[in-house]
């Protein structure tokens, strides 16, 4: 479990009230954890994958600057916090189950999301229609 108590959201409900109601009940899984995907606010192109508790969710609303879980550091990061590469949030939004966010954001500083130094952190593609016979070779994505 992550170092942060849910309990600072409301408990989800019913399926109904996850996909109706106007509150923000985030559906955490055993660990803790919603899935936050960011995207390019202006080109919608994806730029990253990462993982929020309810400290992360709560500072990310707060502050309207992207601060994810590091399941690999078991602590809060902000997204640039040594960079200078922060995602600034113009949208959240939550998916139909509440259990996934969706951040809009811009990309202060060099303007890469990844930390690989890559705009995006999906820069190379998986080869579809061949057998996966041995290993799969990646090829490096088109430039979005």
């Amino acid at each position: 479990m992550t170092s942060q108590s849910t309990s600072q959201f409301p408990k989800p409900g019913s399926t109904s009230e996850l996909e109706h109601d106007l509150v923000l009940t985030p559906k955490f899984d055993a660990e803790g954890l919603v899935a936050a995907v960011a995207t390019d606010a202006n080109t919608g192109v994806v730029l990253m994958l990462a993982w929020m508790n309810a400290e992360a969710m709560r500072l990310t609303i707060e502050t309207g600057e992207a601060h994810f879980w590091s399941r690999s550091r078991r602590k809060i990061w902000k997204k640039g916090e040594d960079s200078g590469n922060v995602l600034r949030v113009s949208d959240m939004r939550v998916d139909c189950d509440q259990d996934a966010l969706w951040l809009k954001v811009s990309v202060a500083g060099a303007g890469v999301a990844c930390h690989t130094g890559q705009r995006t952190c999906f820069y190379r593609s998986v080869p579809l229609g061949q057998a996966a016979a041995g290993p799969v070779r990646l090829v490096p994505a088109a430039a979005e």
